[in-house]
């Protein structure tokens, strides 16, 4: 159930233009599931006029986490709060990663590329929790898009890391890096999150291994809960390609689902 709340922030780390804010919303915590996200107003004031949606990151009791980085002046606004100013937050929303059938056991790969890392935490807690062994791909393009890494490694997940300049871990792409890893023992899924042509290549390689794959895909969202149409992307439904709203009908997607740019003739 959808839950508008008027949330204090609890705790607020940084990492450059890298943020991590928890809020206290238990109506929003006790309804969270892994892949969903938040609309939240970072501003009491007219401007801006549009919520910013923020994965879901984590959750812990009766507070829930975002991680984004500063890429406009909404984030900006958010990133400036401090510890016991609220914020007004709309949640949990969309449809998350599907967690069913028996995963005791099965080895589970979450893939995350620069911000795209944001909701692969809560997803990760959430299949240890149900008994997969878990395994984080942590991409970005220099060791300043990777300021997660320690937290991982304190919460039991080390994460296998890639930079394009080669300024920390595998020097390259972190598909290149999955790839050399699935060459030695493959997972039994996949679980994605990046910049599209990073989710596309896992998509290609997840085809070849015979593996089924997970997408949250990203778009600009108006409203967040299907009324303006402004976040569609075309999608495999019942046989048939049609547009869809990402935030009522994802964010996430199953590899097959999807129309990927390299599927258009």
């Amino acid at each position: 159930m959808i839950k508008n709340a008027r949330a204090p922030l609890v705790q607020s780390e940084r990492w450059n233009d890298y943020f991590l804010l928890t809020f206290e919303a238990p109506g929003i915590a006790r309804e969270a599931r892994p892949g969903q996200f938040l609309m939240i107003k970072v501003s009491p004031e007219p401007y801006p006029l549009l919520r910013r949606p923020l994965s879901i990151h984590g959750r812990s009791g009766d507070a829930v986490e975002v991680f984004f980085k500063v890429a406009g002046s909404g984030t900006e606004i958010l990133s400036r709060k401090k510890p016991g100013e609220t914020a007004d937050i709309l949640g949990p929303l969309g449809r998350g990663y599907r967690l069913d059938g028996d995963l005791r056991g099965k080895k589970a790969w979450c893939v995350g590329g620069g911000r795209g890392i944001a909701p692969l935490n809560f997803l990760a807690e959430e299949l240890r929790a149900l008994g997969a062994e878990v395994r984080i791909f942590y991409g970005g393009r220099s060791v300043e898009d990777l300021p997660l890494r320690d937290k991982f490694e304190k919460r039991g997940f080390p994460a296998v890391c890639s930079t394009d300049d080669g300024t920390f871990g595998f020097h390259g792409f972190v598909t290149d890096l999955l790839e050399k890893e699935g060459g030695a023992a493959k997972p039994d899924s996949l679980y994605v999150c990046g910049p599209d042509a990073m989710m596309e290549a896992v998509a290609k390689l997840s085809r070849v291994w015979g593996v089924p794959a997970e997408f949250s895909l990203e778009s600009l969202m108006g409203c967040g809960i299907g009324a303006c149409w402004g976040c569609v992307k075309r999608i495999k439904k019942e046989g048939s390609e049609g547009w869809v709203k990402i935030c009522e009908d994802g964010p996430v997607f199953a590899r097959d689902e999807i129309v990927w740019p390299g599927d258009v003739p």
